[in-house]
């Protein structure tokens, strides 16, 4: 399974590789649906949660030293709030005007994610896939996704016909592919970078004939 990372992906593939391409999925997931089997007690699972838990956190504490320092150096005023979300350690910087750590599509936050990730692994020699936020811009757009994702669902439903959305990142991707999935329908991403976008599939799929 971990070979089908390398490969380039192609113009037209599953939500799997937007996943992927988010950094949702580490290669050895690939074939996971929910996640690791967990244990009750009995067989130790209570020592293997917790030392997971620890490991997240001190990820959140590797990446709050770095993102500090970089605050620091940039002049830029800002709270750093850690948690663990899930299965994946996640850092917060709130602050009055950050706008110039996401950029116009969220492109700069997602280089700060990446490099933060580096930092993680670079100090743990494990790697991250910890999830960056900054003034709740993921939050944010997560929302106005699902919501975007809901109406177009509507309209293909009604319609029979696929529909394509504008290009996102692949963190937007994601989004909306989780958001269609759950609705019933499927989709797709189609294009290359940076005019990669999803088309949502009306019931049945596309016409293969």
């Amino acid at each position: 399974m971990s070979d089908q990372t390398q490969t380039e992906t192609p113009e037209t593939d599953t939500p799997l590789h937007d996943e992927i391409a988010a950094g949702q999925l580490d290669a050895d997931e690939m074939s996971v649906d929910e996640g690791p089997d967990r244990t009750d007690g009995a067989d130790g699972g209570d020592g293997v949660e917790e030392a997971r838990l620890q490991a997240l956190e001190r990820e959140g504490d590797v990446a709050a030293d770095y993102l500090e320092e970089l605050l620091d150096i940039a002049d830029l005023d800002g709270d750093l709030d850690m948690d663990v979300d899930g299965d994946r350690a996640a850092v917060s910087i709130v602050g009055a005007d950050l706008s110039q750590l996401v950029g116009q599509r969220g492109e700069v936050l997602d280089a700060l994610q990446e490099l933060t990730r580096l930092a993680v692994y670079r100090e743990t020699g494990e790697r991250s896939r910890l999830m960056l936020d900054v003034s709740g811009h993921r939050a944010t757009r997560r929302t106005e996704l699902e919501a975007l994702a809901a109406e177009v669902v509507g309209r293909v439903r009604e319609s029979g016909e696929p529909e394509s959305l504008a290009a996102m990142s692949p963190f937007e991707r994601k989004v909306v592919h989780d958001a269609v999935a759950a609705a019933g329908l499927t989709s797709e991403s189609e294009g290359v970078e940076p005019r990669r976008h999803v088309v949502v599939l009306p019931p049945g799929g596309p016409d293969t004939a």
